[in-house]
C-alpha cells in the first residue's frame, strides 16, 4: 500500500497532466468583480471552512439570498446566525484567520469560492445592520479576500444535486433524535427531540 502513496508535488503534478488550461487560471481574482458579486448575492448557502489548533472545520451557513454582504472590493461579511453555541468555526477564526467560503446556487452548476483571512466583529452598528425580525447576530465574520473564483459544474452535474428525482426521503435516514439517543444511551434525544424540533427551530431561527 505504501508504495502507492503520493508523497511529493512532482509525483502529484505528473499524475494530473496536462497542466490546467487557461480557463482554470484566468478566472482567479484578487478583489471583487461585477460577475462574482452577482454570484455571491444570489447565493442562500455557503460552507464555511476554518482551521485551528485542533484541526479543520467545515460548517454549513445559510440565510436569504445575499446573506453574505459584499462590503467592498476586498471584504465580505457573513452574520453568525443562531446555532448550537459550539462555536467551532469562530474559535478557529479567533486563533487562526485563514478562512474560506464555498457558495452554492440552487439550480445552477456553478459554485463560487472565496479564500482569505477573517476576523470577528461585534461592532453594534454592524450587528444591527444584519438584524432580522429585530434580532441581530452576536458577531459578524469579516473576510479579507485573498482570491475569488468560480468552480466548474462537474461535481454538481455528477451528483445531480438539484434533481428532485434524486432527493432522499428523510424517512429512510436516521433522525437527529435517533442519532442523539444512540450516542447517549438514550439520555438525550429520541422521539421527543424530533417532535419538538420544528417549533423549537421556528422560535430560534434568528
Amino acid at each position: 500500500m505504501s508504495q502507492h502513496i503520493v508523497s511529493s508535488l512532482a509525483e502529484l503534478e505528473a499524475l494530473y497532466l496536462p497542466a490546467p488550461a487557461a480557463a482554470s487560471t484566468v478566472k482567479v481574482a484578487h478583489e471583487m468583480t461585477s460577475e462574482y458579486r452577482r454570484l455571491i448575492e444570489a447565493s442562500p448557502f455557503a460552507a464555511l471552512a476554518t482551521v485551528g489548533p485542533e484541526g479543520i472545520d467545515c460548517s454549513p451557513r445559510g440565510d436569504k439570498a445575499g446573506f453574505v454582504r459584499v462590503h467592498d472590493a476586498k471584504t465580505l461579511m457573513m452574520p453568525d446566525r443562531r446555532g448550537n453555541n459550539r462555536i467551532d468555526s469562530l474559535r478557529n477564526i479567533v486563533r487562526d484567520p485563514r478562512c474560506a467560503f464555498l457558495f452554492l446556487l440552487p439550480g445552477s452548476g456553478t459554485t463560487m469560492r472565496a479564500n482569505g483571512r477573517a476576523h470577528l466583529s461585534t461592532d453594534p452598528a454592524l450587528l444591527d445592520s444584519f438584524a432580522v425580525d429585530e434580532k441581530a447576530p452576536r458577531s459578524v465574520i469579516v473576510l479579507k479576500i485573498d482570491e475569488l473564483y468560480f468552480q466548474c459544474a462537474r461535481a454538481i452535474v455528477r451528483s445531480e444535486l438539484w434533481n428532485p428525482a434524486r432527493h432522499i426521503d428523510p424517512a429512510t435516514l436516521p433522525s437527529p433524535g435517533e442519532i442523539l439517543a444512540a450516542m447517549s444511551q438514550n439520555t438525550v434525544g429520541g422521539e421527543p427531540y424530533d417532535k419538538a424540533w420544528p417549533e423549537r427551530a421556528k422560535a430560534t431561527m434568528w
